[in-house]
């Protein structure tokens, strides 16, 4: 295919309809058809990145190979096509001016009035189009955040009108997502907030090739063809997107409703049938579980499930993988005490510590990794989660009670957890930590090389704070060894207590590579030793009685 093909997403009434997971599930079926696709997010707010943002305010900060801090909906892009991302798939409003100001602090724009159009509209199709220009790509998806009639997206969707025009025909198309609401008072579905959101789109120059309609009904007939009549739309083109079960519906539920077919047909592409074998294999194990793990998620942002979003989908992978449900019990580290973490914890088949920043919930994570550790319950610390676990073992093996890490206590006597040396002089926030993949050895006959079935690995990382190495061969000499190690700096990347029945801590975030297609084996593996503790306790159990 010698053209790239372009597909940009638009959402109207609200953002959060799910144009994430609409853009994944068309970009999966056009993969599963033999296309190279790929997809990015246009992000309206001026941060640079996500990097410096509270979870409470945007949800998890996904981080790809290259180490860009990026928006959540790239890991959804990850999951369904099982193909990595880099800093091209994630654009936000900050670094669009922020690159536009830099060109003209260096005279690149010749003594020129740098305005909102022509420079930074041209800005944001150059970011569009270096996906499309690698040669690496047939189709290239594009989210646009936010609403369309924001004041934030008018630059994108100016962009895009450009795009469409300059691409020509056949080369550029508009899904455009929207809510049929249904008014339980009246009985009936309302188009008008559709026609309303069209209108919107088509004031800013952008007509609408496809619509979705996010929907809790069945839309009629009549209604397709009233949307269709009214959008200027052809009636094949009026897509149903009805509320699932699981987001791993939706490809087939979008496969149903021919929305790969429309799309093809006003790319000039030809379309067969997807193969979604692997995909549908995933979704009958994840839906007929043959049993059930109870995981605790220990964490301080657990208010609102965005913040762990890629935690979660690794568990639904893993536990398809092991054929079980993992039901997870979500846990604020705040409200943990020694007092209560025995009435928490004890019912658990597993618990997870989860990674975090700062001060906030810190002793009850340390709390939570104690009791697990005492009664030989299968653990799983990520990132801070993984230094919480150095922090109890110091304080209550090798009886330093007052083992810290400098990040929670610059004056701690034992810095067990401490700054890199690249980081001291750093003030700035953004994008300043050991950030993207880094490569790991690992140790002979440790659990870490038997769920990897390799002697190295790379994984991602998003941290600033360290093992600290000074205190490697006392905590070893203690029983908790270091079995992941950078080859590079030497830096601690897993740790382990092999006399435990799986306790495992790593420095990096597995979350963010488990996919449909590959599960991540430390998830796996974590859940695999949840079912078999849960089994024993059963036995043991069953014995007493």
């Amino acid at each position: 295919m010698a053209t790239t093909k372009y597909i940009f997403v638009t959402g109207g009434v609200t953002s959060s309809l799910g144009k994430g997971i609409i853009a994944a599930s068309l970009a999966k079926l056009l993969q599963a058809q033999g296309y190279k696709t790929t997809i990015q997010k246009l992000d309206p707010y001026i941060n640079v990145d996500p990097g410096t943002l509270n979870p409470y305010e945007h949800g998890e900060c996904y981080v790809t190979d290259d180490g860009a801090e990026t928006d959540l909906d790239l890991g959804h892009y990850e999951r369904f096509l099982n193909v990595p991302t880099s800093q091209s798939n994630n654009v936000t409003t900050g670094r669009i001016y922020q690159s536009v100001i830099e060109k003209e602090r260096r005279g690149e724009f010749l003594g020129k009035t740098v305005q909102v159009i022509p420079h930074i509209t041209d800005e944001i199709k150059h970011r569009v189009q270096i996906l499309g220009q690698t040669g690496d790509y047939d189709i290239v998806i594009t989210e646009i955040g936010g609403t369309v009639g924001d004041i934030e997206s008018l630059p994108y969707v100016e962009a895009v009108r450009q795009l469409k025009w300059e691409l020509g025909e056949n080369n550029a198309i508009v899904v455009h997502l929207t809510l049929v609401p249904f008014l339980s008072a009246a009985g009936e579905l309302k188009t008008k907030p559709t026609q309303h959101s069209v209108k919107t789109l088509m004031e800013s120059g952008v007509m609408a090739d496809v619509l979705v309609c996010r929907t809790e009904h069945e839309l009629p007939n009549e209604v397709r063809t009233k949307l269709a009549k009214f959008c200027n739309v052809r009636p094949e083109a009026v897509i149903q997107s009805i509320d699932a079960s699981t987001i791993y519906d939706v490809p087939n539920l979008m496969l149903d409703e021919g929305l790969d077919k429309v799309v093809l047909k006003k790319l000039a592409l030809e379309s067969s049938q997807p193969n979604l074998t692997r995909w549908n294999q995933f979704l009958t194990r994840h839906k007929n579980p043959k049993g059930e793990v109870v995981i605790g998620l220990i964490g301080k942002y657990v208010e609102l499930q965005d913040s762990y979003k890629s935690i979660l989908e690794a568990f639904i992978h893993a536990g398809a993988e092991n054929e079980v449900k993992v039901k997870v019990e979500s846990i604020h580290s705040e409200h943990l005490t020694k007092a209560n973490a025995a009435s928490q914890l004890k019912h658990l088949d597993g618990v997870l510590v989860a990674p975090g920043f700062g001060e906030r919930g810190i002793e009850g994570k340390i709390e939570a990794v104690r009791f697990v550790r005492e009664q030989s319950i299968p653990f799983l610390g990520i990132c801070l989660g993984m230094q919480m676990a150095v922090i109890e073992y110091a304080r209550n093996v090798l009886n330093l009670t007052d083992a810290n890490s400098t990040e929670m206590n610059e004056a701690t006597a034992h810095p067990f957890i401490d700054l890199m040396e690249s980081q001291k002089a750093i003030t700035d926030k953004g994008g300043t930590m050991r950030l993207g993949a880094w490569d790991c050895n690992l140790l002979d006959d440790s659990i870490a090389k038997e769920v990897y079935q390799s002697s190295t690995i790379k994984e991602r990382h998003r941290h600033r704070y360290e093992f600290n190495n000074d205190y490697k061969q006392q905590i070893e000499d203690a029983g908790m060894i270091a079995t992941g190690l950078n080859p590079e700096t030497g830096l601690v990347e897993i740790v382990e207590i092999p006399e435990h029945n799986w306790f495992v801590g790593v420095q990096y975030h597995p979350e963010y590579k488990s996919t449909v297609a590959n599960p991540h084996p430390l998830f796996v593996a974590f859940v695999k030793a949840a079912l078999n503790f849960k089994t024993n306790k059963n036995s043991v159990s069953m014995a007493q009685n």
